[in-house]
């Protein structure tokens, strides 16, 4: 009758290995895309053995640390609906995107050099990001406070010169008025609120 428990236990130690290693590797990665998978795994206070059984090698970490980051700022979007008016929820969760993009720009090197395939970084990502995008476009539309029919690769496209911002100047300013840009032109157009009641 125990037994299940035991297992219950096992599965959430192991997961609270796996997000320690994860933690640990972003802010290693971001710092030296080289940094050791051995100083990464002492870090993370686990065993070589447990290391390489949740990651067996540095393309299978590094990704991994890459899908759950992504993850974290498209969950970010649903929070923001939920406590915020829908154009103010939008404009908030670019800024966040803006965040990660510039906080993980250290990441980069370590993702090239882990992977060639440029395509398995953008599948990774555009399943996450697709669905915040369209869920905060589509809340947005409703209200009435941007124009009808942007899509989410409309809204992509447009906020693709984030990418060029260089992390090392004043990054927060540029992609601010990047984004305030991009604001606009969701706007021009909108019907309004008393359109969508």
């Amino acid at each position: 009758m125990r037994h299940p428990k035991k297992q219950v236990t096992l599965r959430s130690d192991a997961q609270r290995n796996r997000d320690r290693i994860l933690e640990v590797a972003l802010a290693e990665l971001t710092h030296s895309a080289d940094a050791p998978l051995s100083v990464i795994a002492r870090k993370a206070g686990v065993g070589q053995g447990t290391f390489y059984r949740n990651f067996p090698n540095r393309e299978a970490l590094v990704l991994e640390v890459y899908r759950y980051e992504v993850q974290q700022v498209a969950e970010t979007a649903a929070q923001l609906l939920c406590t915020r008016a829908p154009e103010v929820a939008l404009r908030e969760w670019m800024d966040r995107l803006a965040q990660y993009a510039m906080a993980k720009a250290g990441l980069a090197d370590a993702l090239r050099e882990a992977t060639t395939a440029r395509g398995q970084l953008k599948s990774l990502a555009h399943g996450p990001l697709t669905e915040a995008v369209t869920l905060l476009l589509t809340a947005n539309e409703r209200a009435g406070t941007i124009r009808p029919g942007v899509t989410p690769d409309d809204f992509m496209l447009a906020i693709a010169g984030l990418w060029l911002v260089d992390p090392h100047s004043d990054w927060q300013s540029r992609a601010g008025r990047l984004l305030d840009l991009v604001m606009d032109g969701l706007r021009a157009g909108a019907p309004g609120p008393s359109a969508g009641a």
